[in-house]
């Protein structure tokens, strides 16, 4: 098996992760938010729900981005387009991890790397 494909399926997972936020942040976050962020107490949920909308649509770029690359037929571009995502992915869960989780490095940030780092060595 090419290595780009293993590439591909860790992008896949990536994209996965940042759907799942999506729909976490924009449409679940007072049901099943409390139930994910236990040390935010419940009471804070339905009055940060617009502000949680806003950075779950962030993450639905992040998710498209990564897609729009999957389908670029064209491997240079589509490796530039990967690399410039993966990146953007990979410095907000730095900045999640140094502000808000430590969780958020290895949720998100982790499998991003290694998503380049694989998609690098496939060339």
């Amino acid at each position: 098996m090419e290595l780009r494909y293993v590439a591909y399926a860790l992008m896949g997972l990536v994209i996965l992760i940042h759907l799942y936020i999506v729909w976490l942040e924009m449409f679940a976050w007072t049901t099943r938010g409390p139930k994910v962020f236990r040390s935010v107490p419940a009471s804070l949920f339905p009055p940060t729900k617009a502000m949680a909308a806003n950075q779950g649509l962030y993450n639905g770029f992040l998710a498209a981005g990564l897609i729009w690359a999957l389908i670029i037929t064209d491997l240079h571009w589509q490796r530039n387009v990967a690399f410039f995502f993966l990146g953007c992915v990979m410095v907000a869960g730095l900045y999640g991890a140094a502000t808000a989780s430590r969780r958020i490095l290895w949720v998100q940030t982790v499998p991003a790397l290694l998503a380049g780092a694989v998609l690098w060595l496939s060339a």
